[in-house]
């Protein structure tokens, strides 16, 4: 669903989509038979490139996987540096960031929904998942001004690479929060010619994906479309998305480069919900409405019909010119969003119109100084209204609330890394935000004005006694305003929606101060080598952000909680390589850590409930090189050692039990061609992937979502 006063181009893109990718999946490759195609490199661990001079000379318009890394070598503090490309199936956002220390995700159905994603318990509170983490896109934001995503919106695939800044480790003058943010880089004509993907699975999934680029002396381009479906696991638990994705990038003589992005994506997902806990053992693909207690007959799924539909048309435009001396980056943006979301007991439907622009600026003097400077804005006006649900068939009722919704931000940013020897070097960042929240009720004339200023400073420092090995530690600060999620309340009761009513709340900052150590590097040389990395956190949060659902899995309502949180953790990850046979195991692995408490309060000593305690995902491939091309086979674990709350009082009883979930890879590739299959929860482990978070919880409530079952995927790709 495309703006309202974009019909036309809704309808033409949704056309040109779906009769395209099929195609481009049937043309590409004839057309591209003819040229013989290098034979495509073996996957390995990730390896840490260190270079002298500026790494963001190279290109930086175009993603480098070597530039980004040495740019994140200078950050004193935990990140990641994915490459989606690399991994074999990308059906789901979890495919790309699975085996990355520090990031947490949750699916809520296993598709193209909304799982719960994670760092360093920002965000984690809010249902569904919308805020806590800035994405970005080519280094421009995703999210409206007020904070808020969907992020069921993001497309893997066309991502060459994930630069994750964990925590306040932050590059851009927009990241304020605890989490801190992932940035999407897309492909482009200059890094391949073409592809065609196709995928199938249990349960219905289908993928399909086209995309051509173009390369010429001074300019390139890329355009790539993709369609997924998916029958569902659960009942009433169907998700599809088309999407389109285009760029196109010029470079001039004297450092001047220019790129142009264009995204057009169409997300829609029914929404299965929550169930009690006895129903993960016993019913694991069924929903309310399918038993005949008086609970299926109050929240029955089919005849209230929760469901998600959102669009995105998004342009922005980046320009980068200059030299190591100076040099200067200019990007606009902008978004029109609309989103559809049924619930059970409401409709919230919004229409945003985002817009923003950033300016960065950057430079290497003659002496031991490099500096940063950026400044950022934007602003987002949403039409937000509120219909309750028919318990009887799920349509619209009586609209209950009508606001107009206006977030702005306005926020700079200045850093400079001084070193002070061969081996030290001290970074400093500080960073400063005005942001406002300002609602006004279309229906009865109530109006909540919001605003702050306030300050993110950082300081750390770099320490690389060899040039295989870094440590690092940092001191930051972190603030985090409520999204128009938290700030517009609606309470419905399923038995009285006639009763429906909305509210405006005032919320404050959830601020944090965090102190972090941590290290990476390898051990070892050559195809033995063994890279790692890990970093230790603890966060002293004060007016933590909560939201919590009611009796039956809905959400009431959210506050600052006024006694303290503490977050603390561990984030670490292994890879290497070693020989075996005729070929080498290729191994992963990640551990997050996460011991979150309430400091003092009603809840003080109690575990925050919502992020696992201990997740651990590592991968054994076995990779052979034979006539017929590189196989690489295996096992992987997801794991879930000990059991976690649900709720904030740590009810007995109510937990997610523990659970481990084991799967297996193989995987083929022989010059432009790639085959996998893979299967997950080979056990067919009945479990709860997540759950509504409330304040008290008992097991008898709906409040879990039941994970995927066994499950089997395969799909090709031919890369010209």
């Amino acid at each position: 669903m495309l703006p309202h006063h974009l019909p036309s181009l809704r309808s033409s893109l949704r056309a040109w989509t779906r009769t395209t990718a099929p195609a481009l999946a049937l043309l590409c490759p004839l057309a591209m038979a003819a040229e013989p195609a290098a034979q495509a490199p073996a996957q390995l661990p990730t390896v840490t490139v260190r270079a002298e001079g500026d790494a963001e000379a190279a290109a930086p318009l175009r993603p480098s996987v070597a530039a980004e890394q040495q740019r994140l070598d200078r950050v004193p503090g935990g990140t990641n540096l994915a490459t989606p490309q690399q991994e074999t199936r990308l059906a789901t956002l979890r495919d790309a960031l699975d085996y990355q220390p520090g990031i947490v995700i949750q699916d809520f159905f296993g598709a193209m929904d909304q799982p719960r994603l994670s760092i360093r318990g920002s965000g984690i509170q809010s249902n569904p998942l919308n805020r806590g983490v800035l994405l970005l896109q080519d280094g421009l934001p995703l999210n409206d001004a007020d904070g808020s995503f969907i992020i069921g919106l993001v497309e893997p695939r066309n991502a060459a690479l994930v630069s994750v800044r964990r925590g306040a480790n932050t590059l851009t003058p927009g990241a304020t929060t605890l989490g801190g943010e992932l940035d999407f880089q897309s492909l482009t004509g200059a890094d391949e010619r073409g592809r065609v993907r196709a995928e199938v699975g249990s349960f219905g999934r289908q993928a399909l994906q086209g995309a051509v680029g173009l390369q010429g002396a001074q300019w390139d381009g890329r355009i790539s479309v993709s369609g997924d479906r998916y029958d569902g696991y659960r009942h009433h638990s169907a998700s599809q998305r088309d999407a389109l994705h285009a760029n196109v990038g010029f470079h001039a003589a004297g450092g001047f480069e220019n790129r142009t992005y264009l995204s057009w994506t169409d997300l829609d997902f029914d929404i299965p919900t929550v169930v009690p806990k006895d129903r993960v053992r016993t019913q694991p693909r069924g929903v309310m409405g399918d038993g005949a207690t008086p609970q299926d007959q109050l929240l029955n799924v089919y005849r209230r019909d929760p469901r998600r539909e959102a669009t995105q048309l998004r342009l922005a435009n980046r320009s980068r010119w200059g030299d190591d001396a100076l040099r200067q980056e200019l990007g606009v943006y902008w978004q029109d969003t609309d989103d559809l979301f049924n619930n059970q007991t409401s409709y919230t439907i919004t229409r945003s119109r985002t817009a923003g622009a950033q300016w960065q600026a950057g430079g290497q003097t003659a002496g031991p100084l490099a500096w940063r400077a950026a400044l950022g804005w934007s602003r987002s006006h949403m039409d937000r209204d509120l219909d309750a649900t028919s318990p009887v068939n799920g349509a619209a009722l009586q609209r209950f609330g009508a606001y107009d919704l206006t977030a702005d931000n306005l926020q700079a940013l200045l850093a400079a890394d001084w070193r002070l020897a061969s081996a030290w070097t001290l970074v400093g960042q500080w960073g400063w935000s005005h942001q406002t929240r300002d609602a006004a009720s279309r229906l009865d004339g109530r109006t909540l004005q919001q605003q702050w200023s306030f300050s993110t400073p950082k300081v750390g420092v770099n320490w690389t006694p060899t040039p295989a090995v870094r440590w690092w530690a940092n001191l930051s600060r972190s603030q985090e305003a409520p999204t128009f999620w938290e700030i517009v309340s609606a309470t419905v009761a399923p038995n009285a929606p006639a009763a429906a009513n909305s509210e405006l709340v005032r919320l404050d900052l959830q601020r944090a101060t965090t102190f972090e150590v941590g290290g990476q590097g390898r051990w070892g040389e050559g195809a033995r080598a063994l890279h790692w990395t890990a970093a230790v956190y603890r966060s002293q949060v004060a007016g933590e952000l909560m939201s919590t659902t009611d009796a039956n899995g809905i959400k009431v309502g959210t506050y600052n909680y006024a006694g303290g949180t503490r977050h603390q953790g561990v984030e670490a990850g292994l890879s290497g390589s070693w020989p075996l046979g005729m070929g080498a195991l290729d191994w992963r692995g990640s551990w997050t850590y996460s011991d979150f408490r309430f400091k003092d309060g009603i809840y003080a000593g109690n575990r925050i409930a919502g992020v696992p305690r201990h997740l651990i995902n590592a991968e054994v491939l076995w990779r052979v090189a034979t006539g017929a091309g590189v196989w690489r086979m295996g096992p992987s674990l997801r794991w879930m050692p000990t059991d976690t709350p649900t709720d904030h009082a740590n009810t007995a009883g109510s937990e997610q039990d523990a659970y481990a979930l084991l799967g297996f890879k193989l995987e083929w590739k022989s010059g432009p061609w790639t085959a996998y299959l893979q299967a997950d929860n080979l056990t067919d482990r009945r479990y709860a992937s997540s759950y509504a978070i409330r304040n008290q919880a008992t097991a008898a409530q709906p409040g879990y979502l039941p994970g995927l079952g066994r499950n089997v995927a395969a799909g090709v790709s031919y890369q010209f």
